[in-house]
């Protein structure tokens, strides 16, 4: 079933096997699988429920649809006795999905990293490469077919998060939604965050992370600082890499093309086969005792800030009594000297500045109490960036 009869494929397929009623795949009997690519949430939602209910299996690459309606689907699938796979769904070819439920099973997951947006990896790679800015490398990652015409879903962060929210609930059998997850983008960036971070011998990442605590389950997708040294920090390009920390196993690597047609399609036939062969569901985790994601304000790391501020005297101060009385404690401070100015540009305005601080370990709702005081500032220009430090 497909939306367009009249689009070219490239193939020549007999007449009759592409048409465009939804309903005959779900009513005809000798249909044992259905396979929905349509995106989106609630049309799909409803073809899967319906091929379900009529007694097939699903496979989808749908991960939205996973994220925010799984556990119906998986609840239903089950009163059904049918499968639901979904491997496609995240970082496309990379068997991760498989990988966490069937070949770790035997371990309890104590922590996920992972890269799982190729194209915001391509533009911080490229950024960080070539010092080209961020509209720059966008147009570059679009010609070459790494970006949508709109990439908000990938830029914005919530493409990972979807897909982090659901290997987080695979990894840990925790009951967690889209809105646990303390989110950013990349599209705030500016190359000179990249050289900044460079010079701090660290690369930027568009890092998902899910941490087993203490407190809970912590989730973040946000551009982060991550030591180039670090294996993580060294992948580049349009690719995605998930590193698995297991109480057995140490870190486990999965990494591979995490978009595109192929890639897409490699797992898409995988999940068939293994209908077909007749193996079991994917099964999440089964924890001793419930595991809660921790409220995004009491997320805790080292921040990366970069304002951009007017060169007077005790604006540093400012910003240092407010970082000071917000309870944030300062590790480093950066700030490049500018050109001296001319004799004759004696009553010129005073040249806007970066300035850039680097934190101890704190709470991210202590930075938004700061946000609130420094945003006022009338020194200020622009949104300042804040970025996450990888320990």
């Amino acid at each position: 079933m497909v939306r367009d009869l009249s689009k070219n494929r490239g193939l020549n397929l007999p007449d009759g096997v592409l048409h465009d009623d939804m309903r005959r795949a779900i009513d005809d009997p000798d249909v044992q699988i259905g396979v929905e690519l349509i995106g989106g949430v609630p049309a799909a939602f409803e073809l899967c429920s319906d091929l379900l209910r009529a007694g097939k299996h699903v496979v989808t690459a749908n991960k939205a649809l996973i994220c925010e309606r799984g556990p119906e689907l998986f609840a239903l699938a089950a009163e059904c006795g049918r499968t639901i796979r979904f491997e496609a769904g995240v970082a496309g070819g990379v068997p991760i999905v498989a990988g966490l439920t069937e070949s770790l099973a035997a371990n309890r997951i104590t922590g996920l990293r992972a890269i799982l947006n190729g194209t915001s990896n391509f533009l911080l790679s490229r950024m960080a490469d070539t010092g080209a800015g961020y509209a720059e490398a966008l147009a570059e990652a679009q010609e070459r077919g790494y970006a949508e015409a709109d990439p908000s879903m990938d830029v914005d962060g919530t493409d990972a998060a979807q897909k982090l929210v659901i290997l987080a609930r695979l990894a840990f059998g925790a009951e967690i939604a889209f809105q646990d997850v303390s989110l950013g983008g990349i599209d705030g960036l500016d190359a000179e965050d990249l050289q900044f971070a460079k010079e701090l011998g660290c690369a930027v990442k568009l890092l998902a992370v899910a941490n087993r605590t203490k407190r809970g389950l912590e989730l973040s997708v946000r551009p982060t600082l991550v030591r180039q040294t670090d294996a993580v920090g060294g992948i580049g390009g349009p690719m995605n890499v998930v590193a698995v920390r297991g109480d057995l196993v140490g870190e486990a690597w999965f990494a591979g093309p995490g978009a595109g047609r192929e890639p897409t399609a490699s797992a898409v036939l995988a999940d068939l086969l293994a209908v077909a062969a007749d193996r079991p569901p994917f099964h999440a985790a089964t924890p001793a005792e419930p595991i809660r994601p921790v409220p995004v304000d009491d997320l805790v790391s080292r921040f990366y800030l970069r304002f951009r501020v007017t060169d007077r005297p005790h604006v540093f101060a400012d910003l240092a009594d407010i970082l000071g009385s917000s309870g944030i404690s300062l590790a480093s401070i950066i700030q490049h000297a500018e050109p001296l100015a001319e004799e004759n540009e004696d009553d010129a305005d005073p040249p806007v500045v970066s300035v850039v601080v680097m934190t101890h370990r704190t709470a991210a709702g202590r930075l938004r109490a700061a946000a609130e005081r420094w945003e006022k500032l009338e020194s200020l220009r622009g949104e300042p960036v804040v970025m996450l430090v990888a320990d």
